[in-house]
């Protein structure tokens, strides 16, 4: 396997999610596709199979599980496609569901790619559920913000929704990994979705991702869809509309992720950031 190494929602390697892209897996089995991405360590590793009529089927694996659709992980495929075969348009088959995706050259030169995300959804958590996940977070209650209900959200791939009460308490993150594992692997959370409202379109993220045996994603496609969807289909913002999500400041890999919100609640979420190859 050709193995190209990429960090995605980032014009610079010194930011952004990195990812491992295989851009043809065929006749590569899933033993062998974990034990790449395993190996590798990223948070997820894409692999890639052509199909006869031009679309692609996919699959993320991060170093210890597969999961069903990854954002960073298919902005940096869709990137490093259009690199090898000219900018345009995909459809890449997951396994949570069809996912076109657009890329296009921007005026600097760099390669931006928007995906939309398969059709978002959101339920409540159970008091017990939320008490569980605050308690693993080493979050109260009061370090909530009451504007921004605490949800499981969905766009391809579940992650329950906490929103901070302050800056302060998103850039504070010190929480139980096999707690907050164990619960994430009860339920079938791919990562944490922790937000701050800076206004009305500009959030700040932080994403624990304890499941795929990673501590923190610096950014998380999958999740912002999500994200998108959550605040739509609550009326907690004004659609249509784009939202800016900053991730992995704290951690020292500034993300941007641009996301767009269309008015019908059928329509999936909008995607949108570029990648650069890691040499």
């Amino acid at each position: 396997m050709d193995l190209l190494r990429y960090v995605a929602f980032s014009n610079d390697t010194s930011g952004g999610n990195p990812a491992g892209v295989v851009l043809d897996a065929t006749g590569v089995d899933e033993t062998a596709m974990a034990a790449l991405a395993a190996e590798v360590g990223y948070s997820e590793t894409a692999f890639v199979v052509p199909r006869e009529d031009g679309s692609l089927g996919i699959r993320y694996f991060s170093p210890q599980t597969e999961v069903p659709f990854c954002g960073h992980a298919t902005i940096a495929t869709a990137v490093a496609h259009a690199q090898r075969h000219g900018v345009g348009e995909l459809l890449l088959h997951t396994q949570a569901g069809p996912v076109p995706v657009t890329t296009e050259t921007a005026a600097d030169g760099s390669v931006l790619a928007t995906l939309v995300s398969v059709a978002p959804r959101s339920t409540a958590l159970t008091d017990p559920d939320l008490a569980e996940l605050l308690t693993a977070l080493r979050w109260s209650a009061e370090d909530l913000d009451p504007k921004l209900p605490p949800r499981a959200a969905y766009a391809g791939a579940w992650h329950p929704v906490l929103a901070a009460a302050s800056r302060t308490r998103l850039a504070d993150l010190d929480y139980d990994m096999p707690a907050l594992s164990s619960l994430m692997a009860r339920r079938d959370w791919a990562t944490v979705a922790l937000v701050w409202r800076e206004s009305d379109t500009v959030f700040h993220a932080r994403n624990p991702f304890p499941p795929g045996g990673v501590v923190e994603d610096p950014a998380t496609g999958a999740a912002a869809a999500a994200f998108g969807g959550y605040l739509r289909e609550l009326g907690l913002v004004d659609t249509p509309t784009t939202l800016t999500v900053h991730q992995g400041v704290d951690m020292g890999r500034p993300s941007l992720i641009t996301v767009g919100v269309p008015e019908d609640h059928t329509a999936g979420i909008k995607v949108t950031g570029t990648a650069v190859a890691l040499h």
